[in-house]
């Protein structure tokens, strides 16, 4: 029997997570089944199940390859001298989780899947795990980026390194909100929008 090569494998399992991933948009995660899956794949459960034990395990795989973009990205800014300013950052951010973690589909796709994903951990103790690590990892490497800006003297002293964490996390969760529900969030609105917040002088009192 011929060896079949990594590159088949992967090459397979990302079939698999693409044909589920159009399945959850347009059904939703509890409204898609595995025999739906199988179908849109065109694949025999066999075939399936050797990658995946089921749909909740194929749902686990794609936030982690979305949280793993994220990191990705915030991981090269820390290693950028000097790193890149939040507004061309979070640009990067949301271009690189729009049109790598799940290649093949639609922007607003990627984001909708997102958003019933952070719905689904409500309920369910493994994404919910999954997304506690993935929150955790980025204010880690979000802390490193702060002292990355000091160092650089683009972020004055006295500003609470997990206080521009979030405030930027929670800006990258709003702008995917924004995409799964409306649509056209393209690289330049954050970052246009985010450099002339930042641009902004306060005004002295009369």
């Amino acid at each position: 029997m011929a060896r079949v090569s990594q590159e088949h494998l992967d090459a397979r399992r990302r079939q698999i997570l693409e044909g589920a991933a159009r399945c959850f948009a347009r059904s939703g995660f509890h409204g898609t089944s595995m025999q739906d899956v199988l179908k849109e794949v065109g694949l025999s459960t066999g075939a399936v199940y050797r990658y995946f034990s089921g749909k909740e395990d194929i749902i686990a795989a794609i936030t982690g390859e979305a949280f793993a973009s994220i990191r990705t990205t915030f991981e090269e800014a820390t290693r950028t001298t000097p790193p890149p300013t939040p507004d061309v950052l979070l640009s990067r951010v949301l271009g690189g989780l729009f049109e790598g973690a799940v290649h093949g589909l639609e922007r607003r796709t990627v984001a909708s899947l997102i958003v019933q994903v952070w719905s689904e951990t409500l309920r369910d103790e493994r994404l919910a795990t999954l997304l506690e690590e993935g929150y955790a990892a980025m204010r880690t490497v979000w802390g490193e980026l702060v002292e990355a800006y000091r160092a650089a003297g683009i972020l004055p002293e006295g500003v609470p390194d997990e206080h521009v964490a979030r405030t930027m996390i929670a800006t990258a969760h709003g702008f995917i909100v924004q995409e799964a529900l409306f649509g056209d969030v393209r690289r330049e609105v954050p970052e246009n929008g985010l450099r002339g917040l930042m641009s902004m002088e306060p005004q002295k009192a009369s």
